[in-house]
């Protein structure tokens, strides 16, 4: 039964990764504002960012889950294996809005294809920072943990994430607004900001998430890696 149990973790991590992953993609277009009790430099008393943030905070809560468990080399994989779904996920939904629609339907296919259909700035910027962010989150974690002996999670947690999360962050702005839909650098400094204070709020608070996590995997059959361990 513990066995199953610590197996089932590591399925569920995969699975909320790519489910994550996959989520992200497909609510990036679209801009969210919050109202802030108070005003922050650059972003003002409004936080702005893509309906992605959420979704995508979760994939670095599932890899570092894994990376803890499973070490840095099974991590790499599983962040590659996520980048390679993106297009899988992309040629699905592009399947679907270039096929024939039914005459008539309640949903319309100009509008199933402006939701769906993520504009190629979007996409460009998103797969940019995902590739870099998400390996640099799988290094640091492990840098962090061979210093501290495997001691500390919470500071491989919140370090690896909130230095991950700015490298997305300005990679994913950069590329996908500034350098291909022409931003205004004023704009797409506030759209950072808010995205990265979002992000590394929740970078904080997963972490006795990631302790439970760990916890339950290692009560359930699963031998602690080594802090070295690939």
């Amino acid at each position: 039964m513990s066995s199953d149990r610590s197996e089932a973790v590591r399925v569920g991590l995969v699975a909320l990764f790519v489910t994550a992953l996959v989520t992200s993609q497909l609510t990036a277009s679209k801009l969210l504002a919050f109202s802030l009790p108070v005003s922050l430099p650059l972003a003002g008393d409004m936080l702005v960012l893509p309906g992605a943030a959420l979704a995508y905070a979760l994939t670095f809560f599932a890899s570092d889950c894994y990376a803890e468990l499973y070490g840095r080399r099974a991590a790499t994989v599983v962040v590659n294996v996520g980048f390679a779904m993106n297009f899988v996920l992309l040629a699905l939904v592009w399947s679907t809005i270039l096929a024939p629609g039914l005459p008539g339907q309640p949903v319309d296919p100009a509008a199933f294809r402006n939701v769906l259909g993520a504009s190629t700035a979007i996409v460009v910027g998103s797969l940019s920072a995902y590739v870099v962010s998400q390996n640099w989150d799988v290094f640091v974690f492990h840098w962090l943990r061979e210093r501290t002996d495997g001691e500390m999670l919470w500071l491989r947690n919140v370090g690896s994430t909130a230095t991950s999360q700015l490298v997305d962050t300005v990679i994913f702005v950069g590329v996908g607004f500034v350098l291909l839909q022409g931003l205004p650098l004023g704009e797409a400094l506030a759209l950072i900001v808010g995205q990265y204070v979002l992000k590394l709020a929740i970078a904080l608070l997963d972490t006795p998430f990631v302790y439970a996590v760990v916890g339950f995997a290692r009560r359930n059959g699963h031998a602690p890696a080594a802090p070295s361990a690939e």
